[in-house]
């Protein structure tokens, strides 16, 4: 599987079979964190150029395609909002964003919308501490497996593990974040 992924980053007809077989998960993945349809369209882009650059590192024993994708999409995620805190820093006036046609802005209004609950299940959960928040969306949310939550973090699966059942018994009160909870 390793020398698929590292064909996409050669292989055109490679890398539109992975971008098509994975765009509509990492598009809601990201409208579920930004409610910006110009900042999510640039950073769907902006994962599939990471792609690019990154195929060379997946490893499919460490997990699933899409648990890789996820990883790099928190950190372009995480990117951009480090790129954007620094811009309102520098200026109240946010410019340069590429235009998108109606089209575009009405289908990605569209995925954002579709996106609210889970938008407000965040809200809901944005006490928790960062790594149980972080663990707790991929495997609820996103539902990756604990392994697979463990490899986009960058963490030991048995420190996911402890994380997500201390963010399961802080917010066991809200049904809709322990729904399909995998136990």
């Amino acid at each position: 599987m390793r020398r698929k992924q590292a064909k996409i980053a050669t292989d055109p007809v490679a890398f539109d079979a992975f971008y098509r077989r994975h765009v509509d998960a990492v598009t809601r993945f990201l409208a579920r964190r930004v409610d910006d349809p110009h900042t999510v369209a640039d950073l769907v882009a902006e994962v599939f150029v990471a792609v690019l650059d990154s195929a060379h590192t997946y490893r499919a024993d460490l997990g699933s395609e899409i648990a890789w994708l996820y990883g790099v999409a928190r950190k372009t995620i995480s990117a951009e909002r480090r790129r954007e805190y620094r811009r309102h820093q520098l200026t109240d006036r946010v410019g340069g964003r590429r235009q998108l046609d109606t089209d575009d802005v009405a289908r990605l209004e569209e995925r954002i919308d579709a996106e609210r609950h889970a938008r407000q299940m965040f809200t809901a959960i944005a006490e928790l501490p960062k790594g149980e928040r972080e663990v707790l969306e991929l495997v609820v949310v996103d539902q990756l497996t604990v392994t697979e939550a463990a490899l986009a973090l960058g963490i030991r699966q048995s420190t996911a593990k402890t994380r997500l059942h201390r963010a399961r018994q802080t917010l066991k009160a809200l049904p809709l974040v322990m729904e399909g909870t995998p136990g």
